[in-house]
């Protein structure tokens, strides 16, 4: 079995990575550094010596690198079982934009990602059992989504696009599962963790947030434990959403989450997918174990 973790070079995607490598899957690890790829995977062969461990580069804010990622990995691997979204990007501190003139943030987090399954699905419906794990944030219970000013033109806030970006990961795990009947999605969000996430967090909030963590957080490893779960478990069923059990859902062991509301709304998941495949040009074309799916 294979599974692909985006992001999994580093923090909760590499703790990630390792618990899988741990229960016997083979696992890729993909990011934008193809150093920083290479040393995580040195480090995963020299603790996982049974484990077949490759890495692959991927720009989640770059449609063509994308779409390249995607055609290699189904080249190599015909058949993926497990898919973790774990990458991201958090708290930049000014209005940037994707190679594709997407809000980096959203373009990352969610429009990335949205791609990334959508082109992997053939190579996904070919496995018994597929998973697609997508990792949001309890910040997603803040967001909201204007879909007039998706790029945020008007009004950029770091954590306005944060939590706007973590709302649209919850709704396409769900609106995913609700689509279709041949793979399990799940959402999780992992709680509060020291991760490289936090690179573009201002000195003083870096500060700040580092006592939180300390307080009410945990570590990476303990991090991981709901997309452990919800890539291996064989009792979660499509369309759950996992998170830490303890309180605020900083810490604690993987449990059911309440989802967000918006996120529980058919009509706007339904448009934030209509959206998601007219910006990426990647359209789903599945409902039940009777389809078939086109990927453009």
């Amino acid at each position: 079995m294979i599974a692909i973790v985006t992001g999994g070079a580093a923090g909760i995607g590499y703790a990630t990575a390792a618990g899988l490598a741990d229960r016997g899957l083979d696992v890729l690890i993909a990011g934008r550094r193809a150093d920083v790829l290479q040393s995580a995977a040195h480090r995963l062969r020299a603790t996982h010596p049974s484990a077949r461990v490759s890495t692959g580069e991927l720009d989640l804010a770059d449609l063509a690198s994308v779409r390249e990622f995607a055609s290699r990995v189904r080249a190599e691997h015909p058949r993926i079982d497990v898919l973790v979204n774990n990458a991201g990007v958090m708290a930049v501190p000014e209005r940037r934009l994707t190679a594709d003139g997407f809000e980096l943030t959203f373009g990352t987090n969610h429009l990335g990602h949205f791609a990334l399954t959508g082109l992997l699905l053939p190579a996904l419906l070919a496995a018994p059992a597929p998973r697609v794990v997508t990792v949001s944030a309890v910040i997603a219970r803040r967001g909201r989504i204007d879909f007039d000013n998706l790029d945020l033109h008007r009004g950029y806030r770091p954590m306005r696009a944060y939590s706007a970006s973590k709302l649209a990961n919850v709704a396409f795990a769900l609106e995913l599962a609700a689509r279709t009947d041949r793979l399990r999605s799940i959402g999780v969000h992992p709680g509060t963790a020291p991760t490289g996430i936090q690179r573009h967090v201002p000195p003083w909030l870096r500060f700040v947030a580092d006592r939180v963590v300390a307080l009410a957080g945990q570590s990476a490893a303990d991090a991981a434990r709901p997309s452990l779960l919800a890539a291996t478990d064989p009792t979660i069923a499509s369309g759950a959403y996992y998170a830490p059990n303890g309180i605020g859902e900083g810490r604690g062991r993987p449990a059911p989450a309440r989802i967000p509301a918006a996120a529980q709304d058919p009509e706007f998941r339904a448009r934030l997918w209509a959206t998601s495949e007219r910006l990426t040009g990647v359209s789903y074309e599945l409902a039940s174990s009777r389809d078939r799916p086109h990927v453009v």
